[in-house]
């Protein structure tokens, strides 16, 4: 028997196919790269944003004739988009031939499930309000070698006016420390060279004996072993100088922190209840600075946010130019049915907020081609990720996350090399390696 699985999203949706891979494995599948070639095909859903659920709408309509054709196939969807309100039932009456649909609050539930519906030869459709146990059972099969993801807890409890994600993965609940140290230091052992902390807000995480998120990267960058840490996602209403700190302090911990700022306007970031202020992301920016000069800093910014005017979004022009972001994950706002800001009035008009996204790429662009000539004649050293088939070269970032390419007679996946900069290319950087 073999198993496909289609991932859309997020960092935590690609750890969490790792996890549903796991399951599968332990049922008896092995993983076939063709989808018409599986037995059981597992869309693992995304609901952020309106193209993601479109997509996958898309891609599990397609399967209609498959179906037909093998009867014996098993489709399953899971994920933020099954566990999304009203989704759930619009699949069951628009994709009758779906089997399997299960939500974020038990994922580890889908070897029963496949059981249940095997055994009564009928769809099988379970959601959960809460999330029961975390899925720390799980052996995952890790794809990213040589990452490898952690997560230290689940859920949010900020809702931000913009974002469906607590409504889908429920109230904050982080593991034990000693569980995620132990994780971290099993993966050093295996031979993994970049591990990344997830959380929707790694700030937040509390452990059962009350160990906040600085003591626990303070815990992780203390295990012994020769690979890099990174962390995301920081929300800067929680950033400290006690995290900035830790950071410092370990070899280990990469000078990049990803802190996602949304709007340069302050009065856009009431609107999206985001509870702090230009001047205390600007000043964090500051703090950050001072204390570890070379760190990079990456974003997200939505533009077109319901009212947002041109002054608003020039706000964010000059913002981020004076935090001299590295690179930045930029969207147009998107509606999600359930949240405060999918009901606001003065919804921006799509062409405007396509104009702005535009402006804004090219504002960012210009940094990030500044930075990266900036190496050009100097060496930096990189975590070889893998092999581009179409360049016919090496690549993989330095600990600030540029992205370096080389030519290698031999596979250098899994080791870190030493690149000498020869000429840049927007985001990316080529050379030899010394």
């Amino acid at each position: 028997m073999k198993y496909h699985i289609v991932t859309y999203g997020c960092q935590m949706n690609l750890h969490e196919s790792e996890k549903i891979a796991g399951i599968l494995r332990d049922k008896g599948y092995t993983e076939e790269g063709d989808i018409d070639e599986a037995d059981i095909i597992v869309f693992n859903t995304c609901c952020i944003r309106e193209n993601a659920e479109n997509h996958a709408f898309g891609n599990i309509g397609a399967l209609k004739r498959r179906k037909r054709e093998k009867k014996d196939l098993i489709i399953a969807v899971g994920g933020c988009m099954a566990q999304e309100k009203g989704k759930a039932e619009l699949i069951r009456q628009k994709f009758p031939f779906v089997d399997i649909l299960f939500g974020t609050h038990n994922l580890g539930e889908l070897g029963d499930l496949i059981d249940r519906k095997r055994a009564q030869k009928k769809r099988v459709f379970s959601l959960k309000e809460e999330r029961g146990e975390t899925e720390d059972g799980i052996v995952p099969v890790r794809t990213g070698y040589p990452g490898a993801w952690v997560n230290i807890m689940y859920g949010c409890n900020n809702f931000c006016s913009y974002c469906i994600v607590p409504y889908v993965r429920g109230r904050e609940r982080s593991r034990s420390a000693d569980d995620v140290v132990s994780e971290v230091r099993s993966l050093a052992a295996e031979g993994y060279k970049e591990i990344t902390l997830l959380g929707q807000n790694v700030n937040s995480y509390r452990g059962e004996d009350g160990t906040t998120f600085p003591a626990l990267l303070d815990r992780c960058g203390s295990v012994d072993g020769d690979f890099r840490l990174r962390f995301m996602t920081s929300h800067p209403k929680d950033f400290s100088e006690e995290l900035v700190a830790v950071v410092k302090r370990h070899k280990k911990i990469c000078n990049a922190i990803h802190l996602p700022v949304q709007s340069g306007s302050d009065r856009i970031l009431s609107l999206m209840n985001r509870r702090y202020t230009r001047e205390k992301y600007l000043s964090e920016i500051a703090m950050l600075r001072r204390e570890i000069p070379d760190c990079a800093v990456t974003t997200d910014i939505i533009v077109g946010f319901p009212t947002e005017t041109e002054e608003d979004f020039r706000d964010t022009l000059s913002l981020v130019k004076e935090a001299g972001f590295s690179s930045a994950f930029m969207f147009i706002y998107s509606p999600r049915t359930g949240t405060k800001a999918a009901a606001m009035e003065g919804q921006v008009e799509e062409e405007v907020a396509k104009d702005r996204l535009s402006r804004l790429i090219e504002a960012v662009n210009e940094q990030t081609r500044t930075i990266s000539a900036g190496y050009v004649g100097k060496s930096c050293e990189i975590l070889c990720e893998g092999f581009d088939g179409k360049k016919k070269l090496y690549l993989g970032r330095d600990e600030y996350g540029r992205m370096g390419y080389f030519a290698s007679e031999k596979d250098r996946i899994g080791e870190f090399v030493t690149l000498k900069v020869e000429r840049a290319n927007g985001i990316s950087l080529y050379g030899s390696i010394e």
